[in-house]
């Protein structure tokens, strides 16, 4: 709950005073905190960040020097509407990172999970949806109304197309181009990005089983191994895998893949 708590905003910052601070948030030097920005406890704002709003950010998050947050996107249709930018608990937005506000043309929000890693010079356009425990590593950019699930992992210079979906727990290899759906549990690389088998290791670290992991092999096979399309992949994998929790995840993320996924 904020509380204009403002004993921790360094004397040459610049904090609007209609600005929501919670207790223990810390401001910089030279950041500026806009109006109508909520900023929840034990968040840490560094130097030289800007804050724009309609913004929420959660608990506990740390933001680096030069970034700028919940600024007005870059779509030619944005006619300064008072769309909103929100952002979790727990996560690090590094150097340089940038993060707009929504669209009315969609759900007017543009949202950030908790506990991700943005690192240095990250772009998040208007609308996207990021997940939870999340990597984009350096200049990794998301167009507008992307979708990233929990866990996934896009390699530096990663580029994403408009309205993608990126699965949960799938890897983009550094200086991929995603053109296309990216399924759950899948690695991609190229440009533009192909499936390169299942995000094995990644899904080992985070304590998959054998018997999950040669399944979802089995299902990856299905998808791409066996000349199907799409909807004839998922109605085998809905006759042959629906009891299986992990399948399942890949199966909604290929029935929401409204781009077509990468072949």
């Amino acid at each position: 709950m904020a509380t204009n708590d403002w004993s921790g905003v360094h004397p040459q910052a610049i904090v609007d005073p209609s600005a929501k601070l919670a207790d223990n948030v810390t401001v910089g030097p030279w950041s500026y905190i806009g109006p109508n920005v909520e900023i929840g406890e034990g968040t840490e704002i560094l130097s030289h960040v800007v804050v724009k709003g309609p913004t929420i950010i959660g608990k506990n998050n740390r933001i680096f020097q030069f970034s700028s947050i919940g600024e007005e996107c870059q779509d030619k249709k944005y006619a300064g509407e008072p769309t909103t930018l929100i952002i979790g608990d727990n996560n690090t937005i590094r150097e340089n990172c940038t993060i707009h506000r929504g669209t009315v043309q969609d759900q007017g929000e543009t949202r950030v999970g908790s506990h991700n890693l943005l690192m240095a010079y990250v772009h998040v356009a208007h609308d996207c949806v990021i997940g939870n425990n999340i990597i984009l590593a350096n200049c990794a950019t998301l167009a507008g109304h992307v979708t990233v699930g929990d866990h996934a992992i896009l390699g530096g210079g990663t580029m994403v197309h408009q309205f993608c979906h990126i699965g949960p727990h799938s890897m983009a290899a550094g200086g991929s181009i995603v053109l296309k759906d990216i399924p759950a549990y899948v690695m991609a690389a190229g440009q533009s990005a192909e499936p390169h088998g299942m995000n094995v290791e990644g899904l080992k670290r985070r304590g998959f089983s054998k018997e999950v992991l040669m399944t979802l092999r089995r299902a990856y096979k299905v998808i791409y191994r066996q000349g199907l399309t799409t909807e004839q992949a998922v109605e085998k994998l809905e006759e042959e895998y629906s009891d299986t929790p992990e399948v399942r995840v890949l199966i909604d993320s290929l029935r929401g893949a409204h781009r077509g996924i990468i072949r």
